[in-house]
């Protein structure tokens, strides 16, 4: 049987290992082998620090990832001690190469991370980027700080490429950067989409959104952000402002929202309800206080006294959009193969009833 030698095993392991620890999976996430919890109390809080922290993970990061290389090179010495690695006049060029490289990118790395540092961070890129929107970066930084820590911020996309949206910014963060754009200075353009079958988020399948921030500041450079599909409803309410899609691109809807239309669909093709005479007009959706009440709950599937729903005698109190809502609430979430058979309790008596006793009032 083929054995595998010592220096082949410690590549493969020494590459897994590299790969996981610059993309780190939800495992390693989990077990708190990532720069952020390893470095945790030199680079502070994130919530209530929020760019010096990127600052400081940034560069941890650069000066971590130049490592690997001269890790390798000293770990394989180790493993390998046939191979002289610690004696570099008898390594062939190749090595000698390989380790004046390693070296001077470690070296360059930390000259460069020191140089960031200097006047309080001053010459870091981030600081830089801050100081192109107002001639003190320390007042840009005092603000997305503060705006950071409220929690109605919007927040979505993986650990290693999060996207945030507060009150007055957009923000990208990376492994190696952070883009930052004002609101009021910039537009979103909807660039493509890309579907797929498979996702660990969602049996499914789920579509990934990436949208374009073009700043009108010329000294920020445009930027890239990806979400999913689910969450650009969200994004369009913070960042309250129209979101171009010049392309026509399809952005898949919510199973909510695809529900909400069969439901609809349903609800039109039932019979509608009449008002009595001298009956006030409805008033509005007790659910969302907007749009009036324009459903009823009227028993029309069986017989009277026979079948599970039951004869509501609420006045109409909710609009179809809340309806239905309160109706996914209710199922089993699992399974929306089966809703539209379901049955579900009225929100107000908690009679049961069917989408064929849901009645659109008539006008």
């Amino acid at each position: 049987m083929y054995q595998a030698s010592a220096d082949f095993v410690f590549t493969l392991v020494y590459m897994l290992l590299s790969a996981c620890l610059v993309v780190p999976p939800s495992e390693f996430r989990s077990a708190g082998l990532t720069i952020q919890n390893l470095l945790s109390s030199w680079l502070g809080s994130e919530e209530l620090h929020f760019v010096q922290y990127h600052i400081k993970r940034t560069t941890a990061t650069i000066i971590f990832h130049t490592l690997i290389p001269l890790g390798y090179y000293i770990g394989f010495g180790l493993v390998c001690p046939e191979y002289n690695l610690f004696q570099p006049w008898k390594v062939s060029s190749i090595w000698l190469a390989y380790l004046i490289t390693s070296v001077l990118v470690t070296i360059i790395a930390l000259v460069i991370a020191y140089y960031w540092s200097r006047k309080h961070w001053s010459n870091h890129p981030v600081s830089a980027t801050l100081g192109h929107h107002d001639h003190s970066w320390w007042a840009v930084c005092s603000n997305i700080n503060i705006e950071f820590r409220r929690i109605n911020k919007f927040s979505t996309g993986p650990p290693s490429c999060r996207v945030y949206v507060t009150d007055s910014w957009i923000i990208r963060t990376s492994a190696y950067s952070v883009c930052f754009a004002h609101k009021q200075d910039c537009h979103l353009n909807i660039l493509q989409t890309v579907d797929h079958a498979l996702s660990h988020e969602s049996s499914t399948g789920v579509q990934i959104l990436t949208i374009e921030v073009v700043s009108i500041n010329r000294n920020i450079k445009p930027f890239q952000i990806r979400l999913n599909a689910l969450d650009f409803r969200d994004l369009k309410d913070k960042v309250s402002m129209p979101i171009v899609n010049a392309r026509n691109v399809v952005i898949q809807q919510t199973l909510t929202d695809r529900f909400l239309e069969a439901f609809r669909q349903q609800v039109d093709g039932n019979q509608r309800y009449a008002l009595p005479d001298g009956a006030p007009r409805p008033e509005a959706c007790i659910g969302c206080l907007q749009t009036p009440s324009n459903v009823k709950l009227v028993k029309l599937c069986d017989d009277p006294t026979q079948g599970e729903c039951v004869q509501c005698y609420c006045r109409p109190m909710w609009c179809l959009e809340c309806l239905c809502k309160w109706w996914v609430s209710r199922q089993q979430q699992d399974k929306p193969e089966t809703w539209l058979g379901s049955r579900s309790p009225c929100p107000t008596c908690r009679s049961k009833f069917c989408l064929l006793d849901v009645c659109n009032i008539a006008t």
